[in-house]
This record gives structure tokens, C-alpha cells and sequence, in this order.
């Protein structure tokens, strides 16, 4: 088995808990901290789970919420079985033919 790791991204449900239901509520308050995201940008940080996040930004929302950061991000880990090959198989099975256009070059005159 391997392990593969993910996260849960909580900050809806946060700011559900303080009554705080639009994105754009969201906006002047991370501006106070000195955090400045546009409106597109909140809007897509509380609705999907962000593949990166600046230290500055989760330490705002942070002190806007009083959490700790266990309160925003819920690290998963699953476990996925490696599939073992059978013996005598071959190692992989050739890639599939790649279709190559010809390319026709002018003629010198």
C-alpha cells in the first residue's frame, strides 16, 4: 500500500460558523491584515481548495476567524494498493504510434 496525501480545505464552514455567508465580506476584512485579493480571487479560495496558499494569507484568515489553522485545513491520507506485476510479464507494453504529419517545405524557384 502507499500512501497518498491530500487536504480537506474548511474556510466555507468557518465562516458559516460566524455567520459570514458572502465571499465578499471576505475581502476588506483580509485587506485590514494587509492581504489584498480580488473579489475573483476570495471567491475561489473559499470555494476550492487552494494549491497554494501564502503564509500571510492563512495567518489572516486565522486572526480574522480566532482558529488555528487545524480549523482550516484537515490533512488526508489514503492509502492506494501498488500493483505488483505477474512474473514473466513484460515490463510495459509499447507506447502506441504516434501519428506524424509530413511537413511540405517550399521549392527554391
Amino acid at each position: 500500500m502507499t500512501k497518498k496525501l491530500g487536504c480537506r480545505w474548511h474556510l466555507r464552514n468557518v465562516m458559516a460558523e460566524h455567520d459570514m455567508f458572502a465571499t465578499t465580506d471576505l475581502v476588506p476584512l483580509l485587506a485590514e491584515r494587509g492581504v489584498h485579493l480580488s473579489r475573483e480571487q476570495v471567491y475561489r479560495l473559499v470555494t476550492k481548495t487552494p494549491q497554494r496558499l501564502s503564509l500571510e494569507t492563512l495567518a489572516a484568515l486565522c486572526d480574522i476567524f480566532d482558529v488555528g489553522v487545524e480549523d482550516l485545513i484537515e490533512v488526508a491520507v489514503t492509502e492506494e494498493p501498488v500493483h505488483k506485476k505477474a512474473p514473466g510479464s513484460h515490463a510495459a507494453a509499447p507506447p502506441p504510434p504516434v501519428r506524424r504529419n509530413t511537413i511540405r517545405l517550399p521549392r527554391r524557384l
